[in-house]
Parts: structure tokens; C-alpha cells; sequence
């Protein structure tokens, strides 16, 4: 019975399903040494010399190795203050954004709403328009005022995209007759939604914890625009104002030597800064991996 088996598995497989195997096997190979060769590069560059960088030396491993690249990033204490700001309002944002989003896919996920459509439509038509950044300024300007942490995570409270995966997920996996059960034995919406819908909203949770956490930590334009303590700015501002002073002192004047090893210094902090961006990221995205593919899967199949 066995060997029957595996006799009809090579015959399947013989033929234009071999050679289909090959040539996807071998494409699918070239893809992924495409995509991976990039952040290889980057992470040797990091950890090889200024002079090895400028010259073109790194190709694969890291030459000549050292930690000059990193030892000049975190010399400046701002970083340290930018990592525990990036990390502040990441988690913040990320559990504020999570919890609105939820509340509102869950109210929407109700036909049983009246206007629902409605309210979903004037969410939907924010995605196509915006007032811009002047009336944006305006606004955060009155109702919290700048150069303030909330900056950072009231302006994003809620993402439409977000809330539209979310909802449609809620309304293919939480049939209403699951309620309608609940409700016969003395639930209400709120005990409902704590009991039954979150648990079984695992994957878009995980979805947009990665989603919102990555907004938060790449934040760039909110910082620039509504903060300038140096005490509040995030990982990104400050990493940009290192890259800044670096092709300052590029343009500085000196001798042909001193400017080389300038030259060579600045490529290794841009590969250095790279790293030290995406080593959170890396961190978490292995622990919602899971969830985040089911729920994209699940979430994206109609609305």
C-alpha cells in the first residue's frame, strides 16, 4: 500500500510538474537572495572598518572587523533618549491604537447599527482626502497643544486601513448567532466583547499590533513637525541629526587624509544607524508572525 503510494507521488511529480518544481524552486531561490543579499550587506558593513567600507571591500563578511560604527552612534547620549522615547511611544500608541481600533470594529461589525454604513463611509472617505498639514497643525495645535508627548499618539489614534481589517474579520469569524447565544444567557455587549471577541480576534490583533508598532517606531513627520524639545524627539529624528553633522564635517576644510577618514567614518555610521533602526522590529516581529499572515489571510478577503 505504501509503495503503491509513493509510486503514484513520482508519477505526479514526473514530467511538467518536475521541470515546474525546478524552475519555481530555482526563481523562489534568486528571490530570496535578492531580498536577503541587501540586509547581509548592511549588517557587515556595520560591523567592518571605515576604510573597508569606502573602498568597496565588503561584499559578504565583514572586514577588517570593529565596532567604531556603533561606538560612534551611541556616543551621544541623545540616542539613548531617542531609543526610550521610540520605545515609549510605540508601546503607548500601539496599546491606545489596538484598543479604539477594536472598540470601533466591533461596533461596526453590528449590522444591527443603525447608520453603520454610513458612519463606515465617512471613515472610508478620509483615506481619500485629508485638510493637510497647515489645518492638521491647527488642530493638534488647540486641542493638545505642541511639543508634547501626546503629539506622538493622539493624532494616530486609529487607523481607517486598520479598522477595516478589523471589522471585516469580526464579521466573518463572530457569526451574530455566536451573540444572539450569549445574549440568551444573560451577556451584554461589553461582556460579549471582553469574553468572546477579543479572544477570538488573536490574529487581527496580532495584524495590527505589528502594523501600529512599525507606524510608531518609523514615526518621522509627526516628530518633525510638532516637537522640539530634544528630550521628547524620537530614534529617528535623532539618527538623522547624526547623519546630518556627519556631511557637515564632510564639508568642513582639512587635509585630503582627514577627510577620507571623515568620508569613511560617515559610511559606517549610515550602516550602523540602519541597524540600530530595524533591531526592534527584527525582535518583534518573530513573536506575532503567525497571527500577523492568518489575519492579513483572514481579514482580506471581502468587505
Amino acid at each position: 500500500m505504501v509503495g503503491a503510494l509513493r509510486r503514484r507521488r513520482r508519477i505526479r511529480a514526473s514530467g511538467s510538474d518536475a521541470a515546474f518544481n525546478a524552475v519555481n524552486a530555482a526563481f523562489l531561490t534568486l528571490v530570496c537572495i535578492v531580498v536577503l543579499y541587501p540586509l547581509v550587506y548592511v549588517v557587515s558593513a556595520s560591523f567592518s572598518s571605515p576604510a573597508a567600507v569606502s573602498r568597496g571591500a565588503v561584499w559578504l563578511f565583514p572586514v577588517e572587523p570593529t565596532l567604531d560604527g556603533y561606538r560612534a552612534v551611541f556616543a551621544d547620549r541623545d540616542v539613548l533618549t531617542g531609543y526610550a522615547n521610540s520605545l515609549l511611544y510605540m508601546v503607548a500608541g500601539t496599546a491606545l491604537n489596538v484598543s479604539i481600533t477594536l472598540m470601533a470594529a466591533y461596533a461596526l461589525a453590528q449590522k444591527r447599527l443603525p447608520g453603520s454604513s454610513l458612519i463606515m463611509m465617512l471613515f472610508t472617505f478620509t483615506l481619500l482626502f485629508s485638510g493637510g498639514i497647515i489645518p492638521l497643525y491647527l488642530v493638534v495645535k488647540a486641542v493638545i497643544g505642541v511639543n508634547n508627548r501626546w503629539d506622538m499618539i493622539l493624532p494616530n489614534a486609529m487607523s481607517v486601513y486598520n479598522l477595516i481589517l478589523a471589522r471585516t474579520f469580526m464579521r466573518q469569524n463572530i457569526p451574530a448567532e455566536l451573540r444572539e447565544s450569549a445574549v440568551i444567557d444573560g451577556s451584554d455587549d461589553f461582556r460579549f466583547f471582553f469574553s468572546i471577541a477579543l479572544p477570538l480576534s488573536g490574529p487581527v490583533i496580532g495584524v495590527m499590533t505589528i502594523l501600529y508598532a512599525l507606524s510608531h517606531w518609523n514615526s518621522f513627520f509627526f516628530a518633525f513637525v510638532f516637537l522640539t524639545s530634544k528630550a521628547l524627539l524620537p530614534l529617528q529624528i535623532i539618527l538623522r541629526n547624526i547623519l546630518i553633522i556627519s556631511e557637515i564635517a564632510m564639508d568642513s576644510f582639512g587635509n585630503l587624509e582627514y577627510l577620507a577618514r571623515i568620508a569613511g567614518m560617515m559610511n559606517l555610521l549610515k550602516f550602523a544607524v540602519i541597524v540600530v533602526a530595524s533591531v526592534p522590529v527584527l525582535i518583534l516581529y518573530p513573536f506575532v508572525q503567525r497571527s500577523f499572515v492568518k489575519g492579513i489571510m483572514l481579514g482580506s478577503l471581502k468587505g
